[in-house]
């Protein structure tokens, strides 16, 4: 009984419309946080990339220039490229809670900035929610979530209205948008509701964020509605992918 060696076949990148060099960059980060590329450790070389690839050395050495941008690879010359630290070693990880308790919950060490602020904007202005009836009008805050100096979470805040003159300016800088709400003074949340999904930073995104653009990014919307039935709050977050970590309890 005989077996053949089959060769391992070239990376597709032609299934996406991203740029190679963006999709490699990709990979090859992937490579170095799953432990594939230690830190310490030489990479392949550029020609052997290519060929493992199917792309010309050229668009390697795009890749390696964004991930050497980052941080991640040093490269020498006449001895080659070697990883110089992995991401995970410095990562920012971001729990999205499941439970209300959780969601209530500030996260330690992060600081909020806020970017913007608009007014009495109509309730056909602010992202569909699935529950409770809309108020009259709206405040946006739109805010950005930093953490040890790094950019984790862009945020839109949609407040009712009649709400919005008892947040103060230490609320802004310190609470999350459920928090900030179930905190406010008369305000009982009666129902709450958060979806997440998975997508990639488009390119306002990825300059917020500091992320590449592409990138993967975890979108989540809470929406809460007070005892009257009224939807008091509807939050838009977009999570850097890198430092995202749902924990659910199964039993």
């Amino acid at each position: 009984m005989s077996s053949a060696i089959r060769a391992t076949p070239a990376i597709d990148l032609s299934r996406s419309a991203v740029s190679r060099y963006i999709q490699l960059a990709t990979l090859f980060r992937r490579r170095i946080e799953q432990g594939a590329w230690k830190p310490g450790a030489q990479i392949p070389t550029v020609d052997d990339l290519a060929a493992e690839c199917g792309v010309a050395r050229a668009t390697i050495r795009q890749a390696l220039d964004q991930l050497e941008a980052e941080g991640l690879i040093e490269r020498f010359r006449a001895k080659g490229t070697f990883v110089r630290a992995a991401p995970a070693a410095n990562r920012l990880w971001c729990e999205v809670e499941t439970d209300w308790s959780g969601l209530l919950r500030s996260r330690e060490g992060a600081e909020i900035e806020t970017l913007s602020i608009r007014e009495k904007l109509p309730a056909t202005a602010v992202p569909p929610a699935e529950i409770g009836r809309p108020a009259a009008l709206y405040r946006h805050f739109h805010r950005r979530h930093w953490r040890d100096g790094q950019p984790f979470l862009l945020a839109d805040v949609y407040l009712d209205e009649r709400l919005a003159p008892k947040v103060t300016e230490e609320d802004l800088r310190t609470k999350t948008a459920l928090k900030l709400v179930a905190s406010l003074p008369g305000v009982r949340i009666g129902d709450a509701r958060q979806t997440l999904t998975i997508g990639t930073a488009d390119v306002e995104t990825a300059a917020a964020l500091r992320v590449p653009l592409n990138a993967p990014v975890a979108h989540v919307r809470r929406a809460a509605v007070d005892q009257r039935g009224v939807l008091v709050m509807v939050a838009d977050g977009i999570y850097r992918g890198d430092v995202v970590r749902i924990d659910i309890k199964l039993r």
